[in-house]
C-alpha cells in the first residue's frame, strides 16, 4: 500500500528539501552521487546498514524490518522524501516500507524499467545484478508489464571486485566479459539494453562500455531514479530576491551502523566526494 497521507513533496515549493536516501551498505552511495548531481538544491541524509549487510542472504521479513527501521530514522532526522536505493531492499519490502512510511517513498526498480522500455527498440533487455536481486524477479515483472522480454543474469563476483577497488583490473574485466557473454547469449542475442540492476555497477560503467555489445544502451538504475526523483520534485527555482538561499552544495549527512571510520573510506570512491559528516547509529533489533 502506497502512504498518501505524509506530505506532498511534488506539490510544495520546497526550494531545499531534504532527501533520505537508504541502502545497505555504500553501494547505494552511486544513487546519492546521481541525485547531487541531477537536483543539487536539495540536502541529502544517507543511511547505510553496514553493519547487517549484506541483505542478499536475508528473508524479505527481515529486509522490510531493517529498512523500516532505517526510514523511520532518517524521517527522524528530517526527510522529507525517501529513495530505497538498495536494490533488494526495493525488491523484497517496498511495500512494506511504503506502508509504514510517512513521506513518499521511491524505489530503484521502476525508474530502471522505465528507463529501459523507453531505450529499448528490440524490446529485448538484459538485467544483470547480485543473487538477491535477480532470483527476487523484480526487473523482470516490471519489465513484463512494460511489453518487454527479459534476460536475467546474476554476477555476484562484481561486488566484491568493485569494494575491492579494482574497477579498471583485468581480472575485474575477465569476469564481467564472461558474464557478459552469457548474459547475451541464445535468445538474448537481440537485446539492446543492458540494466546496471545493482548499486555498485554505475563504478564499473566504463568497462562494461567496453565489452558490452556494441549495439546495446546501457540503463543505469542509479541515474534513471535520480531523473524520476527530480520530475517528482518539480523543485521551483528560487525568486531574485532569495538567491542568496542557494549555497554552492548540498548538505550531506550521513548514517551508519557500522565503522563511521571504514564507511568514509570506502564511501568517497563511491559517492566521488569526500564522506566527512558520519555517525554511527546503533538500531535496536
Amino acid at each position: 500500500m502506497t502512504n498518501t497521507g505524509g506530505p506532498d513533496v511534488r506539490k510544495k515549493d520546497l526550494r531545499r528539501p531534504t532527501i533520505g536516501v537508504f541502502d545497505s551498505g555504500v553501494g547505494g552511495l552511486t544513487v546519492l552521487r546521481a541525485l547531487v548531481h541531477h537536483i543539487p538544491d536539495a540536502d541529502y541524509l544517507y543511511f547505510g546498514d553496514t553493519a547487517r549487510l549484506p541483505y542478499g542472504s536475508k528473508s524479505a521479513a527481515t529486509v522490510a524490518h531493517y529498512a523500516v527501521g532505517a526510514i523511520h530514522h532518517l524521517q527522524e532526522q528530517g526527510a522529507e522524501l525517501l529513495v530505497i536505493a538498495c536494490n533488494t531492499a526495493t525488491a523484497l519490502a517496498l511495500d512494506d516500507i511504503r506502508a509504514a512510511s510517512r513521506v513518499e517513498v521511491i524505489g530503484v526498480v521502476e525508474p530502471g524499467a522505465n528507463a529501459a522500455s523507453s531505450a529499448s527498440r528490440s524490446r529485448r533487455v538484459v538485467v544483470i545484478g547480485t543473487d538477491a536481486t535477480i532470483s527476487s524477479h523484480a526487473y523482470r515483472r516490471a519489465l513484463e508489464a512494460r511489453n518487454v522480454a527479459v534476460k536475467e543474469k546474476a554476477c555476484p563476483l562484481l561486488v566484491p571486485l568493485v569494494e575491492e577497488g579494482w574497477i579498471d583490473h583485468p581480472v575485474t574485466e575477465q569476469v564481467a566479459r564472461i558474464y557478459l557473454d552469457e548474459a547475451f547469449s541464445a535468445d538474448a542475442r537481440e537485446a539492446d539494453v543492458l540494466v546496471l540492476g545493482c548499486t555498485h555497477y554505475p563504478l564499473l560503467k566504463p568497462l562494461l562500455r567496453r565489452i558490452a555489445p556494441s549495439h546495446v544502451t546501457i540503463v543505469d538504475s542509479a541515474e534513471s531514479t535520480a531523473h524520476d526523483v527530480a520530475r517528482q520534485l518539480q523543485i521551483h527555482p528560487l525568486p531574485p530576491s532569495q538567491e542568496a538561499e542557494r549555497r554552492v552544495a548540498p548538505r550531506l549527512k550521513f548514517f551508519a551502523t557500522d565503522s563511521a571510520e571504514k564507511f568514509k573510506k570506502m564511501g568517497t570512491r563511491f559517492l566521488g566526494l569526500p564522506v566527512e559528516d558520519v555517525l554511527h547509529v546503533d538500531l535496536k533489533e
